[in-house]
């Protein structure tokens, strides 16, 4: 029954006081609605796999193989694994250590150790009746051998609650990571996606220089015939033979462009730069359509955007650092035991008579450290309260990402359709140019003014799609799409 009760009392004692304060979540005000104009109906999205929205089996490819062989992918999750070792070792410290010892010993005696006098006195020295005998105390010259195995146990009683305010940090800390690695591969699909539009672009932007070309070689042919039966001077040959170089010139930086392109990407898969060369040359023969998707609302961002959640479990483990640094201003009470066999002789080391127990309590009361517990605490405060603005500032920089290209979207589209009507205005002029030029009605800047204005409105529709794309993207990732929720 007395045994019983101590048991209750010592855990009473442990689970009585948790210094530090309680961690309760932050309530972060936020819009009702985005400002910027969204979409009320879009196609459904997963949004693990946002990109397979865009319809092109390439980018898919791309972003999984990312994902799987990225370096930085894989730096996140080894620090997922780092910070769950660190909440084990957390945990630990709140449970019994135990340790297991075994060792021989050997003590060879001086023979100039001094004791020849007490050796004398138990053996009678000079006295009447001396035997010599020792009485079991080794002489000076002998030696003892003992033997000896055992077990020991240290405990130190988390009475305040400083191992669970750790242990509470450590499990924060974890989950953090594990948000750290989702927003690592936000980050990733995002990067691979608008690296993948921009090398479509460029190789658009070349078909579109190189079918320019094509057209002005045949304007080429047509002042060549115009010269010959004297509608036009010679010198419009040469004009238009230094329109098409221009023109071919032009092209030549996008081609280096898109090199480049095909490197970054390859670095963001994790491979050599030259991986991509013959996979990528030829431009994508799947339509690259723009998705339409709804926002939905800014509280759901909340939830949503890693970045957020692991700002917020950085919020949670600065919390209970304040309660680890308060613990350590309190008395720290420790319990020690040991089990022993002791014996000079291996054949009877294992019998009850060689049993040694020794137990021990110890208690340690903080007296004078001249404010360096104090500080230690007020420190941790001021982490908690830099924990707290980094997530208001992160909670208002992601509705910053959602309605800057919610805006940017809408204009966007609007210039889009402007660009499609003006390149139909400027073939028709252009159409128009060629026929006058044909029969010597308009002089030949007429014509490649107006050769000019259709592959400057064809590179800029080109450009807007492409835009459209990546913005996009930019909502995607700003809306948190792109992770999964098993780890």
């Amino acid at each position: 029954m007395r045994a019983r009760f101590m048991v209750v009392a010592v855990a009473a004692l442990l689970a009585g006081c948790t210094v530090g304060p309680n961690y309760v979540a932050p309530e972060m005000a936020v819009p009702p609605a985005f400002v910027g104009p969204q979409a009320t109906v879009g196609a459904t999205v997963d949004p693990a796999r946002w990109w397979s929205a865009f319809g092109d089996p390439q980018l898919d490819g791309l972003v999984e193989r990312a994902l799987k062989g990225n370096p930085d992918i894989a730096i996140a999750a080894s620090r997922v694994r780092q910070a769950r070792l660190q909440e084990m070792v957390a945990r630990s410290q709140g449970l019994p250590s135990v340790n297991a010892s075994a060792s021989p010993s050997h003590i060879e005696f001086s023979k100039n150790a001094g004791l020849s006098s007490i050796a004398r006195a138990f053996s009678g020295g000079t006295g009447a009746g001396g035997t010599g005998s020792t009485g079991g105390i080794a002489l000076p010259g002998s030696g003892i051998t003992t033997y000896s195995v055992g077990f020991d146990a240290s405990w130190e009683l988390d009475l305040f609650g400083g191992v669970r305010r750790s242990t509470e940090g450590a499990r924060a800390r974890t989950e953090a990571a594990v948000w750290s690695k989702r927003d690592a591969a936000v980050t990733l699909a995002a990067e691979v996606a608008q690296a993948y539009f921009a090398l479509r672009l460029d190789q658009a932007q070349i078909a579109t220089i190189e079918g320019e070309i094509v057209r002005q070689r045949r304007a080429l042919e047509i002042a060549g015939n115009t010269a010959k039966v004297g509608l036009v001077p010679p010198i419009d040959v040469t004009r238009q033979r230094a329109s098409i170089t221009s023109t071919e010139a032009r092209a030549e930086p996008v081609r280096a462009d898109v090199d480049v392109r095909m490197h970054a990407l390859a670095i963001l898969l994790g491979e050599p730069p030259a991986t991509l060369m013959s996979e990528l040359a030829a431009p994508s023969v799947a339509p690259l359509g723009v998705p339409t998707i709804p926002a939905g609302l800014p509280s759901e961002l909340l939830r949503r955007r890693p970045d957020i959640r692991a700002a917020e479990r950085d919020l949670a483990a600065s919390t209970a650092d304040i309660g680890v640094a308060v613990a350590d201003m309190y008395p720290k009470f420790s319990l020690t035991g040991m089990t022993q066999l002791i014996s000079t002789a291996l054949g009877n080391l294992f019998s009850g008579d060689s049993l040694q127990l020794t137990a021990s309590g110890a208690a340690q009361f903080p007296l004078l450290d001249w404010g360096r517990r104090r500080s230690t605490v007020k420190s941790r405060e001021e982490d908690r309260e830099q924990a707290y603005l980094r997530y208001r500032s992160t909670v208002l920089q992601a509705l910053r990402d959602v309605e800057d290209p919610l805006a940017q979207i809408a204009a966007e589209r609007r210039r889009n359709a402007a660009l499609q009507r003006a390149v139909v205005d400027a073939q028709s002029s252009a159409k128009a140019a060629e026929s006058q030029y044909r029969t010597g009605f308009v002089a030949q800047t007429t014509l490649l003014n107006a050769e000019t204005d259709v592959l400057t409105a064809r590179e800029q529709l080109v450009s807007s799609d492409a835009q459209l794309r990546q913005l996009t993207v930019a909502l995607f990732k700003a809306l948190g799409g792109g992770w999964e929720q098993a780890e």
